[in-house]
C-alpha cells in the first residue's frame, strides 16, 4: 500500500549536519521520551511531586518527638530605672545594669491519639547586677514534665493522619498522569509538525506540477489545443502554489520552533518526523477501563480527600459549638542560688494544674450558624463529588469507544490516500496526453491532498485517544501492567 511516508522509516533517532544546522530524525516514541527527561514540563512535574514528598514527611515528623536548644547567652540591660524613694515618699530614676543569660532544652511529644502534646524540660537562669553591688542569682529546674489536652473534642492530628496518606497517594499519581499529559502534549507537537512538513511537501509538488503544466499548456496554446482561458487557469495555479509553499514554510518554522522550545533544542535544530505507520492494535473494554480508572485515577483520590476535608470542617464546627477549654498539668524540680555549684542541690518541687473552660452563653447563634453551614457545604460536596463521578466514568467510556473505532479509522483514510495518490497519477498522465482537461486536473489534486491530510488527522486522533486513555486509567494495555514510577530514585537524584 503506498502511503503518505515522505520520511525515512528508522527506530531511533541520527544526527546529520546540513549546511552547517544539526538534524535529527525524531518518531514519536523519540519525542515523547525526549521530553520526559529534559523539557521544561517534566522539571516542573518533578519538582511538584517533591513539593508533596517533602510536605509528606513535614507531616510525619510532626507525630516524632523533637528535640530542640534555646538559648539567649548574654542579655545586657543598661537603662534608668524608675523606683520608689521610701525615705523621701517619692518615685524617683536610678541607673540599672545588670547581664542576665538563658539556657533551655526542651523535648516535645505529639499524641495522636487525644490531640495533646506531652513536653519534657530543663532550664537554667542566670541574673546577674552589675555596678557597686554585684549580685548574682541562679535558677534552675533540671527537669519538669507537663501535657497539655485540648477539651474541646477537636483532634487536629486524628485529621490530618487521615487527610495527608491520601495527598501524598494522589500526588504519587499525579506524577504519573502528568507523564501521560507530557506524551499528550508531545503528540500534539510532534503531529503539528508532521503537518507542516506534509503542507510543505505538498506545496512544493504543486508548485512543481503546476511549473510543469504551465509551461505544457503555453506549448499547446501555441498550436491551439488549449484555449485561452484554460492557460490563464493553469498560471494561476502556478501562483498560487508558490503563494501556498510560502505560507507553509512560515507554518513549518513556527511548528518546528514550538517542538525544539518544548524538547530543550537549539532554535536551530532540523527536526524530520517519522510518521508512525504501526499502531498496537489494541480493542479496550470499556467495563475494564473505567474499573481501572476508578482503581487509579487521582481524581478518586481528590474526591476522597475532599469528603474527608468537609467532614473534618464538620467536625471542628461541632467542637466549638459546645464547651471548650484546655487542660495544662506540669511537674517537675527547681531550685535557686545565688551560686552555681548550689543551683542543683536539694532541688524543691514544682507543680502546677490548670484547667481552662469557655461556655458559649450568648453568641446570636453565631456558633449554630457556622455549624449549619459545615453541614451544608459537605453536602454540597457529596452531591458535587456523586456527579463528577458519574461523569468520569462516561468520559472514561467514550474516549474507549472512540479509540476502538479510530482504528479502523486510520486504516480507512489509509486507503484512501493510496487511492487518491493512484488516482491523481493516472489523472495527470492522461491530462499529459490530452485526454482530460485542467478542471479534472485539479480535482484530482485536491482529492490527494485531502486524503493525505485525512490519514494523519487520524492518525494523529488515534494516537491522543491511546495517551489519553492511559492518562485516565494509569494503565498500560499493551503490556497489561499499571503504570508506576520509582519514587525512591526521584528523591534520591534530587
Amino acid at each position: 500500500m503506498k502511503r503518505l511516508i515522505i520520511f525515512a522509516l528508522v527506530s531511533c533517532f541520527f544526527i546529520t549536519t546540513i549546511s552547517g544546522q544539526e538534524k535529527k530524525y525524531l518518531s514519536l516514541q523519540n519525542v515523547i521520551e525526549i521530553a520526559g527527561e529534559q523539557s521544561l514540563d517534566a522539571f516542573r512535574n518533578e519538582n511538584m511531586y517533591l513539593s508533596s514528598y517533602w510536605e509528606y514527611r513535614y507531616f510525619k515528623a510532626d507525630r516524632l518527638p523533637s528535640l530542640s536548644l534555646q538559648a539567649t547567652p548574654i542579655d545586657y540591660n543598661r537603662s534608668m530605672q524608675k523606683v520608689y524613694n521610701y525615705d523621701e515618699n517619692r518615685d524617683e530614676y536610678k541607673p540599672r545594669e545588670d547581664l542576665s543569660s538563658e539556657l533551655s532544652l526542651y523535648l516535645n511529644q505529639n499524641v495522636g491519639l487525644t490531640g495533646g502534646q506531652i513536653f519534657a524540660r530543663s532550664e537554667l537562669n542566670l541574673s546577674q547586677k552589675l555596678g557597686a553591688d554585684k549580685i548574682s542569682s541562679w535558677s534552675s529546674t533540671p527537669f519538669s514534665v507537663g501535657y497539655i489536652q485540648p477539651l474541646s473534642g477537636y483532634n487536629r492530628l486524628k485529621w490530618t493522619a487521615k487527610i495527608e496518606p491520601v495527598k501524598f497517594e494522589k500526588a504519587k499519581k499525579n506524577f504519573i498522569q502528568s507523564k501521560e499529559e507530557l506524551a499528550i502534549k508531545a503528540s500534539r507537537l510532534f503531529f503539528d509538525l508532521v503537518d507542516a512538513q506534509i503542507e510543505v511537501n505538498i506545496a512544493e509538488t504543486n508548485l512543481a506540477n503546476a511549473d510543469t503544466l504551465f509551461k505544457i499548456g503555453q506549448g499547446r496554446y501555441q498550436v491551439g489545443t488549449v484555449t485561452q482561458d484554460e492557460l490563464l487557469n493553469l498560471e494561476l495555479s502556478f501562483m498560487n502554489a508558490n503563494l501556498a509553499l510560502t505560507q507553509s514554510n512560515l507554518g513549518l518554522e513556527r511548528s518546528l520552533a514550538e517542538l525544539n522550545s518544548f524538547l530543550g533544542f537549539d532554535k536551530n535544530t532540523k527536526i524530520e518526523c517519522i510518521v508512525p505507520d504501526e499502531l498496537p492494535g489494541l480493542q479496550i473494554p470499556a467495563a475494564d477501563a473505567v474499573e481501572l480508572a476508578l482503581a487509579n485515577n487521582p481524581e478518586m483520590l481528590d474526591q476522597q480527600q475532599r469528603l474527608i476535608e468537609e467532614d473534618r470542617k464538620m467536625n471542628q464546627a461541632k467542637s466549638e459549638n459546645g464547651l471548650t477549654g484546655d487542660l495544662f498539668a506540669l511537674y517537675g524540680l527547681n531550685q535557686n542560688a545565688t551560686d552555681f555549684n548550689q543551683v542543683y542541690q536539694d532541688p524543691l518541687d514544682r507543680q502546677r494544674f490548670r484547667v481552662g473552660i469557655d461556655i458559649p452563653i450568648l453568641d446570636w447563634g453565631r456558633r449554630k450558624g457556622q455549624l449549619a453551614m459545615a453541614q451544608s457545604n459537605r453536602e454540597v460536596v457529596r452531591i458535587s463529588v456523586n456527579q463528577e463521578k458519574m461523569d468520569f466514568e462516561q468520559n472514561v467510556i467514550m474516549n474507549v469507544m472512540e479509540f476502538n473505532l479510530q482504528a479502523n479509522q486510520v486504516l480507512n483514510t489509509a486507503k484512501a490516500d493510496t487511492i487518491a495518490q493512484l488516482g491523481y497519477d493516472v489523472t495527470q498522465q492522461r491530462f499529459l496526453i490530452g485526454k482530460v482537461d485542467v478542471t479534472k486536473l485539479n480535482l484530482a489534486r485536491n482529492d490527494q491532498e485531502q486524503a493525505r491530510r485525512a490519514y494523519i488527522r487520524a492518525l494523529r486522533t488515534y494516537w491522543n485517544y491511546y495517551f489519553t486513555i492511559r492518562r485516565l486509567t494509569l494503565f498500560d494495555f499493551e503490556k497489561g501492567i499499571t503504570l508506576s514510577e520509582d519514587f525512591d530514585e526521584i528523591v534520591t537524584n534530587y
